[in-house]
């Protein structure tokens, strides 16, 4: 039996399902992966993103910050691909527990689903610092330079920056997800950004499937291991 067959029995097979995603989820819809060759670490600007994306540089330099966060983070045009709908019909039927995602793009759920923690926060979600004021990715993307609220306070996008904490309800639901499910699909990440990578320690039911391009640090561990691009995958699973 082939890699993709027995994916597909195994989907069959099990009712509590949780998927674990990264950026290689949302590479096939364009939004490009921050580590791969052709990635945001290879094109031109005075600092790595690394730098740019840390909350010490957006405190002190939130001119150039907002500059980077508008030309490569605010990504509001690009559609969900066959990954993200399988994982919503996967919902929508009953059988996926939820959608743990280190993506920010909001795409998982444009796609349908409903029960995604996502570990570093959303460009949808946008807070004045001052008064809590909420802005959409749009408003932020309309405005010029430092984006400021009508109170005159400095708008935040709601993204887990570097040096920055994760929201501990999304953990902890994420944990209870993973805690409970029979089946882990891990997908399109290669498992190198911590915390989140840690949160597979709390699976403990039967199989772990990872699905990814290139290698990862739990290949080992994987009871079933494909390596092809995840939409192309997961979008001939037959739902049933």
């Amino acid at each position: 039996m082939g890699e993709r067959e027995t994916l597909q029995e195994w989907i069959d097979q099990y009712q509590r399902i949780v998927f674990f995603g990264g950026a290689g989820v949302s590479t096939e819809s364009g939004i490009p992966d921050f580590r791969s060759v052709d990635g945001l670490y290879h094109q031109e600007y005075d600092w790595p993103p690394e730098t740019i994306l840390s909350h010490s540089f957006y405190a002190k330099r939130p001119e150039e910050f907002y500059r980077f966060y508008r030309q490569k983070m605010l990504v509001l045009e690009v559609k969900p691909n066959a990954a993200h709908l399988k994982l919503a019909e996967l919902e929508q039927a009953g059988k996926l527990l939820g959608v743990v995602t280190q993506n920010i793009d909001g795409l998982h759920q444009k796609a349908g689903s409903k029960r995604v923690y996502e570990l570093h926060g959303s460009i949808h979600r946008n807070y004045c610092t001052r008064c809590r004021k909420f802005y959409t990715g749009e408003d932020i993307r309309d405005m010029e330079g430092v984006p400021r609220c009508s109170c005159g306070g400095i708008i935040k996008p709601d993204v887990v920056l570097y040096e920055e904490g994760l929201d501990s309800d999304t953990i902890r639901g994420a944990v209870e997800a993973i805690a409970r499910a029979d089946l882990m699909i891990v997908g399109g990440t290669s498992l190198a950004v911590y915390p989140a990578a840690g949160l597979l320690d709390y699976f403990r039911g039967e199989k772990i499937v990872l699905i990814n391009k290139g290698t990862t640090p739990m290949d080992r561990r994987a009871d079933l291991l494909i390596q092809e691009p995840i939409g192309q995958v997961l979008g001939q699973i037959q739902v049933r």
